[in-house]
């Protein structure tokens, strides 16, 4: 006969089990993982602009400290040049850090405008990340010329 008290035990031996373990994490990221997921994300930026915008768009290789972002060849509609930063940080959004850096590439470059593509966590549509850019860059894309600072 079976025990009055066997599906309370076999519960308790399956909350028991579930303590236990250790929950499963994420494993964490390393540089190698990091820099990897870099790439991945200029690449398809780069693609999708070269697809949607002008075919000559392709990633920059890198100069170190003179880097001057991370996409050639793309151009505001009046046909000054733009500097292009890829920045995919699992989801986490840095943004006065990544438009200073995008700003001091576009100094490199002596372009007209710089923007930031962020790679949202968990959106893997390239058409679908984020741009960021300053309203002072929005205006020289906008109108062909670079505001002064105030």
């Amino acid at each position: 006969m079976p025990e009055p008290n066997a599906p309370l035990l076999s519960m308790l031996d399956t909350v028991a089990e579930a303590i236990s373990e250790p929950p499963t994490r994420r494993p964490r990221r390393t540089r190698r993982s990091a820099k990897a997921a870099g790439t991945r994300h200029e690449s398809a930026t780069a693609h999708y602009l070269a697809e949607h915008v002008d075919d000559r768009i392709e990633r920059r290789a890198k100069h170190g400290t003179r880097d001057r972002g991370d996409l050639s060849s793309v151009r505001a509609p009046g046909g000054g040049r733009l500097v292009g930063e890829c920045k995919d940080y699992g989801g986490r959004l840095l943004p006065g850090q990544w438009l200073a850096e995008a700003e001091t590439e576009r100094g490199h470059d002596a372009a007209l405008a710089s923007f930031v593509v962020a790679k949202r966590r968990g959106i893997a549509d390239t058409g679908s990340q984020i741009v960021l850019m300053t309203l002072r860059d929005l205006a020289a894309i906008l109108t062909g010329v670079r505001p002064e600072e105030a």
